[in-house]
């Protein structure tokens, strides 16, 4: 890991999940994410260490253990640090369980739920908030959860969070995960928009130009409307949630995965359900103990 400049007083720290790094004057800084676990954030501290960095405020992006993991061990060891996040985030992100449920559909099996409590101090609001004595903007970038933000520093840098995913994670994930379709697609067109000149994706070794996002935002929008037409097209026969993602699994030639990975693409699968038919291309009975979907 290294601390690597991006411009004026924003940096980032390469990682499995990129964490975004604002320094203040008097060597605070602000972070943008923390990592997965404890043992990511020592070494994320260990980077700020030794470029004499204080963490002093935290933003979270969104509630995924792999953006907010690390927030327990940056604020154990910097008594004071205070952590921010939307309002919805900040419930998840306090109340761990609540991931887990959403997928599984009820209590967990043990073993499942692997993520633990970190505390929010407060809440962000959608603009400019005054965050130390520098002004940051908040912008709103729902679809991947359900109140996901992105981070706009004075340097005009964009932290995108998982709002956008990059060509290599598209290919490797043909079905992402997404809690809404709809709000996914809002949010791209709104990416396309944004007043920014560098953007940094999450979970990407890439940095992105103002020219490069909207084309990345204009793959992800083909990839998912990809999607939709592919579940259009198994439902012109009857199929159960579990059945189109079979099929979808099939078609895309996606392995086999464990259960976590299986639980988020089924809710990915639920995803594209609920949008088809609130867009009224779908119906829907029960049979022998079964739910089907197709296309009217």
């Amino acid at each position: 890991m290294e601390l690597i400049k991006l411009r004026g007083n924003t940096y980032y720290i390469s990682n499995n999940t990129n964490v975004g790094v604002f320094t203040y004057k008097n060597k605070n800084c602000l972070l943008v994410d923390t990592g997965s676990s404890n043992t990511i954030a020592r070494k994320i501290d260990e980077v700020l260490k030794s470029n004499r960095l204080h963490p002093k405020y935290i933003i979270n992006t969104h509630n995924h253990p792999d953006h907010c993991g690390g927030n327990i061990y940056i604020t154990a060891t910097y008594p004071g640090c205070i952590t921010y996040a939307s309002r919805k985030e900040k419930l998840y992100i306090e109340n761990v369980e609540l991931l887990a449920t959403n997928l599984f559909g009820s209590i967990t099996p043990k073993g499942l739920n692997r993520a633990k409590v970190a505390k929010v101090d407060d809440i962000l609001q959608y603009g400019v908030n005054k965050i130390g004595d520098e002004k940051i903007k908040i912008i709103p970038l729902k679809g991947h959860t359900i109140e996901q933000i992105g981070v706009i520093t004075p340097d005009k840098v964009c932290f995108l969070g998982d709002s956008i995913f990059s060509t290599c994670i598209l290919e490797k994930y043909s079905i992402p995960y997404l809690y809404s379709i709809e709000d996914s697609l809002e949010s791209l067109e709104y990416i396309k928009e944004i007043d920014a000149d560098i953007f940094v994706l999450s979970h990407s070794e890439a940095i992105y130009s103002k020219e490069e996002i909207v084309n990345l935002a204009d793959k992800n929008i083909q990839a998912i409307n990809g999607l939709l037409e592919e579940c259009l097209t198994i439902l012109e026969q009857p199929q159960t949630r579990e059945d189109l993602l079979q099929n979808m699994m099939i078609l895309n030639e996606i392995p086999d995965p464990e259960q976590v990975q299986y639980l988020l693409y089924l809710a990915s699968t639920s995803a594209f359900i609920a949008c088809l038919c609130d867009k009224g291309y779908l119906e829907y009975y029960s049979e022998n103990g079964k739910l089907y979907y197709y296309k009217r």
